[in-house]
């Protein structure tokens, strides 16, 4: 399982929290690559809901994130 920056963009519209399977299911309906729908069926389901896409990919950079050519 692998993201980017562009496979994590299909989700930051999701309806969070979502569990994996509506994850998946809004993936499916949006059009998202097959990469995105690939990396949703690998997580983990334990029917527990995800609350944001920084709990599916960590390293997902935030507003807060320092970015090197920010003004560009």
């Amino acid at each position: 399982m692998y993201w980017t920056l562009e496979l994590a963009s299909y989700l930051e519209d999701a309806p969070w929290p979502a569990t994996r399977d509506e994850l998946i299911d809004y993936a499916e309906r949006t059009g998202a690559p097959f990469e995105v729908l690939e990396n949703l069926k690998a997580l983990e389901d334990d029917g527990e809901p995800y609350e944001g896409i920084e709990e599916i990919w960590p390293d997902y950079p935030t507003a807060d994130d320092d970015f090197y050519y920010e003004d560009e």
